[in-house]
């Protein structure tokens, strides 16, 4: 089957979405499947082989300016082509940051409106690339935001046109009014346009058919799945020198304030006066008074030594990190509806603490590798620490048994496998097979 399979950049950072992305593309070409990825907006970042084709398409400068000025809505040969420069784009990307939060809402609108928007020609140009140079018997959309292509891309190429459900509403909460809404009741109507829509948890296919007004029988779920090469399980440790560790994008919604608030108070505990934290991820120009706000708190208690934070971290790092740590926690404020890092910490048998929101009590349920507290409450989220950090046997058995669990069922190929039965079932007409994952979310899919 030839599969394109569309992504869009992250400016230069490490996003969940693409790193997802890229990690099922490499696994539905070792299955065999002639699949292509193909990046927009800017070029993607990922910790492994990145997958993606070499051209780029709704560069993002380029789209930001159809946006803007008129001018640039038709074709310019000579500056289209400095424009969709991967170079310049990868530069520029850094700047992104710094755009106005009701300018992206309005691209956002726009880009929705796919053809009826100011990108219709970013959509044409996508397509003519695809029918010549893959001639795809699928494509899918990586998630519903870039779902205004779906229309027009199905007209033109004539083949099922699937699209994923992966937190776009976390990104909705940062753009204002009226835009926000506008974005959502298009997400609701260009949603149904497309053969099938494919959620990463239970969790978000229920969240996403309340919140866009989505049809929850036109979803399939496919949980996450992750490569489990170099995880290898940490050798337990036990004494007073343990460390939590944390794992993701460093900003107020991924909940590392709540994590520091539950450090400090068991620091004061005398059986974890030697605990550590230590915090890895990606820290945007944006957050960089939050972080500091966090590492002056906690200096103020006199934990500045038993703290560390070592920045965005490449795989072999990650898998390090991992090595290091004894429990891994991130009380995430938003309900988190992938969880990656939970699957990662737990490959390397590592035991979680986790919010009882999100994907969370689905992965918990499927791995037995963790404990769930109550989200946004540091007494919660201590209390749960503490069992684990007290509980050398607990913390080996929670570990093993996620571990295991892991490596059966959370696998890039199990994710891959599921994925090509949601395709395989569109396009003959016939209901999704039940997932082989098991537990709560593959009995709902």
């Amino acid at each position: 089957m030839k599969i394109a399979y569309i992504t869009a950049g992250a400016a230069g950072r490490y996003c969940g979405n693409c790193l997802q992305d890229n990690v099922l593309v490499l696994a539905l070409r070792a299955l065999g499947e002639d699949a292509y990825l193909v990046p927009t907006y800017t070029p993607i970042r990922t910790d492994i082989a990145d997958a993606s084709e070499q051209r780029l398409f709704f560069s993002g400068l380029r789209v930001f300016l159809e946006q803007r000025f008129e001018f640039f809505r038709r074709p310019r040969r000579l500056l289209d082509g400095v424009l969709g420069s991967r170079a310049l784009v990868a530069l520029l990307a850094r700047l992104a940051s710094k755009t106005d939060p009701r300018s992206l809402g309005e691209l956002t609108v726009s880009m929705l409106r796919g053809e009826e928007g100011h990108q219709r020609r970013e959509i044409d140009e996508l397509a003519a690339w695809l029918g010549e140079h893959v001639r795809p018997d699928v494509v899918h959309i990586s998630n519903v935001l870039l779902a205004g292509m779906a229309r027009r891309l199905k007209e033109l190429l004539r083949v099922p046109v699937f699209c994923g459900l992966q937190a776009e509403d976390s990104f909705l909460d940062f753009i204002p009014e009226p835009e926000r809404g506008l974005a959502r009741a298009l997400i609701g109507e260009r949603g149904r346009e497309v053969d099938r829509l494919v959620a990463v948890s239970s969790y978000y296919a229920d969240h996403a058919a309340e919140t866009f007004g989505l049809p929850r029988e036109h979803m399939s779920v496919v949980l996450p799945g992750i490569l489990l090469d170099g995880h290898e399980p940490a050798a337990p440790r036990s004494g007073p020198e343990l460390t939590i560790g944390y794992l993701a994008r460093i900003a107020p919604e991924k909940g590392l304030h709540h994590l520091c608030e539950a450090f400090a108070r068991l620091a004061t505990e005398p059986e974890l006066a030697r605990v550590r934290l230590k915090v890895a991820g990606y820290l945007a120009p944006d957050q960089v008074s939050y972080a500091s706000r966090l590492r002056s708190a906690l200096a103020r208690e006199g934990l500045a030594r038993r703290t560390e934070f070592i920045g965005t971290v490449d795989r072999a790092q990650k898998l390090r990190f991992l090595s290091e740590i004894d429990v891994l926690s991130v009380p995430t404020v938003y309900p988190d509806p992938k969880g990656l890092f939970v699957l990662e910490a737990l490959a390397s048998g590592v035991p979680v603490v986790a919010p009882r929101h999100g994907i969370f009590p689905e992965l918990i349920e499927e791995t037995g590798g963790g404990v769930l507290c109550e989200p946004e409450d540091a007494g919660s989220l201590c209390d749960a620490l503490r069992a684990l950090l007290l509980d050398p046997a607990l913390r080996r058995e929670l570990g093993d048994a996620g571990r295991a669990k892991v490596l059966e069922r959370f696998g890039a190929e199990r994710m891959a496998r599921e994925t090509l039965e949601v395709y395989r079932a569109a396009v003959t007409g016939e209901a999704p097979a039940e997932p082989s994952s098991g537990g709560r979310a593959s009995r709902r899919a």
